[in-house]
């Protein structure tokens, strides 16, 4: 559930940040996207599943678009400002020159935005994977959240409690270190 609404949202939200970016589109579109994305944020993650879950029923459809929806406000908002962190110069030279929004997006904004993408992922990743296990049982989403759930509450199993949070935080581990790699390895390449 964790990797899905990441994928998704953060091909969404990237598109959106591109939308939203002041050098490529009008101001007003750009305060318009942003707006509404902020109006997506104030709602925190666990209200979105439940208003999906009256939508869709419970389980994981609801957890999958609740999550989503999140995870672009979120991505969509860090993506743009770290758009608009990166330097003017090589845009506004490229703009100069007559380019059109497609090369200067391929040959200027990506290049220099991907370790920052990166960074973002992995960040809503992890995030999104916590959220998972607490809505994997309050909206009967399954996945190891529902376990954790039915192990706790339900058969008093405290030993596959233990083993579920142990292989969760080792998952967590596991997640940072390949962050990490990953980025050493993008950092390294440019």
């Amino acid at each position: 559930m964790a990797f899905l609404t990441t994928l998704i949202g953060s091909v969404i939200a990237f598109v959106l940040a591109l939308v939203s970016f002041r050098q490529l589109v009008p101001a007003w579109v750009g305060l318009a996207i942003q707006s509404f994305m902020a109006l997506i944020r104030a709602i925190p993650n666990v209200l979105w599943v439940l208003i999906y879950s009256v939508v869709f029923g419970l389980g994981a459809n609801a957890a999958v678009i609740g999550l989503t929806f999140h995870s672009v406000a979120y991505l969509t908002k860090v993506y743009t400002d770290s758009m608009e962190e990166l330097e003017p110069d090589a845009i506004e030279t490229m703009r100069a020159m007559g380019l059109k929004n497609g090369p200067i997006i391929r040959q200027a904004l990506v290049p220099n935005f991907i370790p920052s993408y990166l960074s973002w992922t992995f960040i809503r990743f992890e995030i999104n994977f916590a959220d998972a296990v607490a809505v994997g049982a309050a909206a009967g989403a399954g996945g190891i959240g529902y376990q954790l759930f039915m192990a706790s509450s339900f058969y008093f199993n405290f030993h596959e409690v233990g083993v579920i949070v142990y292989l969760i935080l080792v998952f967590a581990i596991l997640l940072e270190i390949a962050s990490y790699h990953l980025r050493k390895r993008v950092m390294g390449n440019q």
